[in-house]
């Protein structure tokens, strides 16, 4: 997933964006408002976490920006401004979450998985496909108890992001943009696409035919999931 952290402390920046890349986020950095807001303007996210403190900008001008131009992007507000009004401004305004300096940054991980979690319907983090179970938080595919180690960290990647898509179908572009984190130009080559999810069937059809995983002809590829 994509993740925009706007904080003007270099160095905390640096230590969320390591930790979270190590947990297979895609991250970019703003070191201040003007530069987030040109990043929310022409960029797609699925986490902004927002320093209210920043010195060219105010951050709740940042966060209306935020959902006005990435209205699908959850929000988190990281701030030393911890008084109650100031949490109510934010979340009224659209936050997410509302995470108080410091923090521990397992906490902030485990308030990202709930929000997606909820944002996508999901009452656990571990979901059965056919023959298959898919941990989201282990990122391991099993099947019949054995996890599957051939699956890459990528092609991991795509199955979890049409997974919380579930039947839903994603464009190449898309999936493309949310696995890689920047957007594509148009003449951008879907081969790349095709390859990991061939790759991705033939990997899983060792063991059981992946037959939720569809291709949508001339659009993309998506997952079903029977209710």
């Amino acid at each position: 997933m994509n993740v925009l952290i706007i904080e003007d402390e270099r160095s905390l920046a640096r230590e969320v964006d390591i930790f979270l890349t190590n947990n297979n986020y895609v991250c970019e950095v703003a070191y201040n408002g003007r530069s987030a807001s040109e990043k929310i303007s022409v960029n797609l996210y699925d986490f902004i976490l927002i320093d209210l403190g920043l010195p060219d900008y105010d951050g709740l001008d940042l966060l209306k920006e935020a959902k006005r131009n990435n209205p699908e992007a959850a929000c988190i507000i990281l701030t030393a401004r911890a008084e109650v009004n100031d949490r109510i401004t934010g979340l009224d305004l659209g936050a997410d979450d509302y995470v108080p300096k410091p923090f521990s940054l397992l906490e902030l991980q485990s308030r990202m998985q709930a929000i997606t979690r909820r944002k996508f319907g999901l009452k656990q983090n571990t979901v059965t496909l056919g023959d298959f179970l898919i941990n989201l938080t282990e990122r391991t595919i099993s099947h019949e108890g054995n996890v599957i180690n051939t699956i890459t960290k990528k092609e991991f990647d795509l199955i979890a992001y049409m997974l919380l898509h579930k039947n839903r179908t994603l464009t190449r572009t898309q999936l493309s943009e949310h696995i890689w984190g920047s957007v594509v130009n148009d003449d951008y080559d879907s081969n790349y696409i095709d390859a990991h999810i061939k790759n991705i069937r033939k990997k899983l059809n060792a063991f059981a035919s992946p037959n939720w995983l569809e291709t949508v002809r001339g659009l993309g590829y998506k997952i079903v999931v029977n209710s």
